[in-house]
């Protein structure tokens, strides 16, 4: 992969792109159905109202992500989820407010960069729309910035979703920007298809996708 200036954002254009996010995304959850909010999202046994918590609580204080985690028994993945579903009882509104209150804010979670929010709000806007079919779409220097950070993972991120390796043998190049990665048999489509599949959403990926090297795309699990 060749990096090039629209595959990288710097600070300030990384959290503008998370507020636009996350002020679209709160839009978007002000209309939502009753019945939508407990449709299924992308990410197994998650509904949609479970994705928005998840994303409600991005902020979350260390003093209440330390009792989640001693609930958990330190269990990551089980501390996010429990976090999310519990949190998901709260009144609709409120999680769109949560949401919104949190554009022009910089504050994340420790241990991780400035990507994270942003490629969170971008996944997880789809976890919630696509399902429910209400599109949202990607700006594309936005979504080409968070498929280079997916690719290009190191260790202890880079087990998350295993993109190098779980799509070794395949080239993906964007059809609506420049941007590609790996080498193999080509797969290829709009930038925001390949990072829903570089991120494991392989079945709302793929129907957006082609070439040769489509027929060796498997479903993974996604999770938030």
């Amino acid at each position: 992969m060749t990096f090039r200036p629209s595959h990288l954002l710097d600070r300030d254009a990384i959290w503008a792109a998370v507020d636009r996010e996350r002020l679209d995304l709160a839009d978007l959850l002000d209309h939502l159905s009753e019945q939508e909010w407990g449709h299924p999202s992308l990410c197994a046994g998650w509904r949609v109202r479970d994705v928005a918590a998840h994303l409600a609580l991005a902020q979350m204080p260390v003093g209440a992500a330390t009792a989640a985690a001693l609930r958990s028994r330190g269990n990551f993945h089980r501390m996010i989820r429990d976090s999310a579903v519990r949190h998901a009882g709260v009144p609709t509104g409120r999680l769109a407010d949560e949401i919104r209150g949190m554009a022009g804010s910089r504050r994340h979670a420790p241990g991780i960069t400035d990507m994270e929010p942003l490629l969170d709000v971008l996944v997880h806007g789809q976890d919630i729309a696509v399902p429910i079919g209400r599109p949202r779409t990607m700006p594309l220097d936005t979504a080409a910035a968070a498929a280079t950070r997916v690719w290009t993972y190191r260790w202890p991120f880079s087990t998350v979703w295993r993109a190098p390796s779980r799509l070794a043998g395949l080239e993906l190049v964007a059809t609506d920007t420049d941007w590609s990665a790996g080498a193999g048999a080509r797969v290829e489509g709009p930038i925001q298809a390949l990072l829903l599949l570089l991120t494991g959403r392989t079945g709302a990926a793929v129907a957006h996708l082609s070439g040769p090297g489509v027929p060796q795309l498997a479903p993974a699990g996604s999770s938030p």
